[in-house]
């Protein structure tokens, strides 16, 4: 049974989250501040999280910045296309400004679970005639295995498994810092130079683009 956790300090809005999600048949714990939620975590590993933003103590931008590995999505009365921007490109997979449609929140929900689910279970990643298997940790080519670092390995597997986006810096380095904690803000450009230039070495193709200001993707051209 998939576990959820709600960050909201407005009481009736949790609760009726709560019960429209057991209603769903999930499992569902609750904090009422960042504070709360951060102490909560140390505990359970929930499968997504409902964060709010306006929280008191530790406030929900903040939390998000403190929460790896675990699919986030703002519900927030903030509107401004800047926040919502900033905390996309932050870390968060998704942001539903209050009041919300539950029929729709449901089906998002849902949407990013199954997506998060799938991706977990995913052992062979692939893009345009490059594989990773994510078990042995072998990066390969039409067979050729392509020797990486354990740093470039870390950065591949995360742009593959976010095909199509843009991933930024920031979240790069959080999402890598367990396996890489020695990656910096400064270094990870090096890191993402020589990766392109291995990539290249045996597929003849450029396949990372550089966003400029915000991070990098895989790219689809030859």
């Amino acid at each position: 049974m998939q576990h959820i956790l709600i960050v909201d300090d407005d009481n009736s809005i949790n609760e009726m989250l709560c019960e429209a999600l057991q209603g769903e048949g999930y499992t569902v714990s609750q904090a009422y501040s960042g504070t709360e939620a951060l102490r909560l975590l140390s505990d359970i590993d929930p499968d997504l999280i409902l964060l709010d933003l306006m929280l008191p103590g530790l406030s929900g931008d903040k939390l998000l910045t403190r929460i790896k590995d675990i699919p986030v999505m703002i519900v927030s009365a903030k509107a401004d296309v800047n926040d919502k921007v900033s905390l996309l490109l932050g870390g968060a997979v998704d942001y539903v400004t209050k009041p919300f449609d539950i029929r729709e929140l449901l089906a998002r929900i849902a949407v990013h679970l199954r997506m998060n689910n799938s991706a977990s279970n995913k052992t062979l990643l692939s893009f345009n005639g490059i594989e990773l298997d994510t078990d042995s940790h072998i990066v390969s080519s039409n067979g050729k295995q392509i020797k990486l670092t354990r740093t470039e390995y870390a950065i591949l597997k995360l742009l593959m498994q976010n095909q199509g986006q843009v991933v930024a810096k920031l979240t790069i380095l959080e999402k890598i810092s367990l396996d890489t904690p020695d990656c910096t803000e400064d270094s990870l450009k090096i890191h993402i130079h020589n990766l392109r230039r291995k990539l290249k070495s045996v597929t003849g193709r450029e396949y990372i683009s550089a966003v400029w200001g915000i991070g990098f993707m895989l790219n689809d051209k030859s």
